[in-house]
């Protein structure tokens, strides 16, 4: 006997992206506290210095300020980041402003974080002969990026001296609301990645297969992510760690379904329900947005919101 779920009846939480290029006070604002109403667990923002068309040559908001923003209007809705990258942050200063969203929010943060990739963000900082890091580059930033801020969101004073970072007697007293830090939601798909997610996540994200995107099949996709559920459960068993303990986050619209899970309410539970049978505890949907990838009907959006996940059961 076990008293565990089956995969079948693995509870699920259904969450929201909202992407930051409205101005607060021209539309933002009331998206958040909307979220909040529709009953969302979290609802995230992308952590991009600018984000790719049609997006990268309009406005685009701070993720930490709107999130701040966000806590000062909502009083139970979970906020995050999808995804916080060492592209342009600092363990020490980023530790800083998690300390303090956490506090300002009365501990509803959770800190989606991942290796990060090509475009703006990797290299708006740098200098006009340097050359983008490579996937090996990211990947080995990232193996010392998480855990040492790690370090200093449940340590009194860091210090640290790394191939990449260092810390020099770094304080963040009085430390995180959440005990013993805020949750870590660790997006990753290749092994360094998912040993990161085994040894330090409270959750894993995936957006599923990126070659599958253009020309992949559902059915492809979901065989690929069930592979990377297998690889995650792995990386697990190496260090003696439940896979179970871990959440598991599908973050949707970058897979071949790309935006008909949200063009009515029985393609989202059927979406969801086959996700939830690889052991999916969340889902996140993009708020809508016209004329972008992320389009759909606000009034479908807001019925799945309150509606789907009591059709899973």
């Amino acid at each position: 006997m076990t008293d565990k779920a089956p995969a079948s009846q693995t509870p699920l939480r259904l969450s929201t992206v909202i992407l930051p290029y409205r101005r607060w006070h021209e539309g933002a604002r009331e998206a958040w506290v909307r979220a909040e109403e529709l009953g969302f667990h979290t609802a995230y923002t992308y952590d991009h210095l600018s984000w790719r068309v049609p997006f990268r040559d309009g406005p685009w908001f701070g993720a930490v300020p709107t999130l701040t923003a966000a806590a000062g209007v909502t009083e139970r809705l979970r906020l995050g980041t999808l995804v916080t990258s060492p592209n342009f942050r600092h363990p020490v200063t980023l530790a800083k402003e998690l300390i303090s969203l956490d506090d300002i929010s009365g501990g509803r943060v959770t800190l989606g974080i991942g290796a990060g990739g090509t475009g703006f963000d990797a290299s708006a900082l740098a200098r006009g002969d340097q050359e983008a890091w490579t996937p090996r580059e990211r990947a080995d930033r990232f193996a010392e990026f998480v855990p040492l801020l790690d370090r200093l969101l449940t340590e009194d004073t860091v210090s640290y001296d790394g191939t990449f970072y260092s810390a020099g007697g770094a304080q963040n007293i009085p430390g995180c609301v959440q005990r013993p830090r805020l949750p870590f939601a660790v997006a990753a798909t290749g092994p360094r990645g998912l040993k990161l997610a085994a040894r330090h996540g409270q959750a894993w994200v995936t957006t599923g297969d990126p070659k599958l995107y253009a020309s992949g099949t559902p059915e492809e996709s979901i065989q690929a992510i069930r592979g990377q559920v297998g690889k995650l459960a792995a990386a697990c068993d190496a260090i003696g760690r439940d896979v179970a303990e871990i959440d598991k986050v599908l973050l949707t619209g970058f897979t071949p379904d790309r935006g008909r899970p949200l063009e009515s309410v029985d393609a989202f539970v059927d979406f969801a329900g086959t996700h939830r049978e690889l052991g999916f505890t969340e889902i996140v949907v993009h708020w809508p947005i016209a004329d972008t990838d992320f389009a759909a009907d606000q009034k479908i959006f807001e019925t799945i919101a309150t509606e789907a996940l009591a059709q899973l059961g």
